[in-house]
C-alpha cells in the first residue's frame, strides 16, 4: 500500500518536473522572456512578473521537484515488501529437477565419432 502510494507520488512529480524544465529558458528565450520580456499587453510593457523573477522561480521549483524525486525513489526502496518475493521469475519459470536417479546402472551413451564405414577392397588386377 504504501509502496504504491510512493510510486505514484513519483509519478506525479516526474511529470511536473518534465513541464518545469520545458518552460525554463534555454538557448533562446523561454517563458521568462516570452511571456514578461518582449510580450504585448497593455500599454506595450504589461509584465506580470518580471523575467528574473519567473527564472528564479522555475529554477528553484526545479531543485525542489528534483530533490523531491530522488529522495522518494530511495524511500520507495525500503517500502518494498521483500516477504512477498520468495523466488524470482526466472526460478519460478525453470524446469523441475529431478530427485530421483539410477546410479546402479550405466547410462547408454552414444560412441563419441560416428562409425566409419569400410572403404570397399580395390580389385584385383589381371
Amino acid at each position: 500500500m504504501l509502496y504504491t502510494l510512493t510510486i505514484i507520488l513519483i509519478t506525479i512529480i516526474a511529470f511536473l518536473m518534465v513541464i518545469v524544465v520545458l518552460l525554463q529558458a534555454g538557448q533562446g528565450q523561454g517563458l521568462s522572456g516570452g511571456i514578461a520580456g518582449g510580450g504585448g499587453g497593455i500599454g506595450g510593457g504589461g509584465n506580470m512578473m518580471g523575467a528574473r523573477r519567473t527564472a528564479d522561480f522555475l529554477s528553484k521549483a526545479t531543485t525542489v521537484l528534483a530533490t523531491l524525486f530522488l529522495t522518494l525513489c530511495v524511500l520507495a526502496n525500503f517500502f518494498i515488501d521483500q516477504e512477498a518475493v520468495t523466488q524470482s521469475t526466472i526460478q519460478d519459470r525453470a524446469a523441475p529437477v529431478q530427485t530421483e536417479q539410477d546410479f546402479g546402472t550405466p547410462a547408454e551413451t552414444p560412441p563419441a565419432l560416428p562409425p566409419q564405414e569400410q572403404a570397399p577392397e580395390p580389385l584385383p588386377e589381371e
